[in-house]
């Protein structure tokens, strides 16, 4: 397997644990369906979340929440929309990232940022 692909798998399976930690319960990872991929899906407090997993070096890219773009979350939000009705959800959900990044020592950093498209008029 190629290196980015193990770091964005170690990435995965840190959100995992921390979510968990967190008190999120994941309910599912790495859900394809026909419109994109969601990395994570968990509940919080009654609100079904998605979880979308970003791993970078520090140092060589944007930091890991930057990445992810208006066009990303149009697709996060299109596919989590799918997943919501496949899933017969009618309550309350919202997009968070997981930014993890790889410090020079190799230690992971995560950082959660909660509900994204707050504050979007047109997602």
């Amino acid at each position: 397997m190629a290196k980015h692909l193990d770091l964005g798998s170690a990435g995965e399976s840190l959100a995992c644990r921390e979510l968990s930690r967190l008190g999120y319960r994941v309910t599912d990872t790495n859900v394809r369906m026909k419109m994109g991929e969601l990395d994570i899906v968990a509940e919080e407090g009654g609100e079904m979340v998605v979880v979308e997993v970003r791993t970078r070096t520090l140092g060589r890219m944007l930091p890991p929440e930057a990445t992810v773009g208006p066009s990303k979350i149009k697709k996060l939000i299109r596919t989590g929309t799918a997943y919501m009705a496949s899933r017969g959800w009618e309550g309350p959900w919202r997009i968070d990232i997981a930014a993890i990044t790889v410090s020079p020592d190799d230690k992971l950093v995560l950082e959660i940022f909660r509900d994204i498209t707050v504050g979007l008029i047109e997602p």
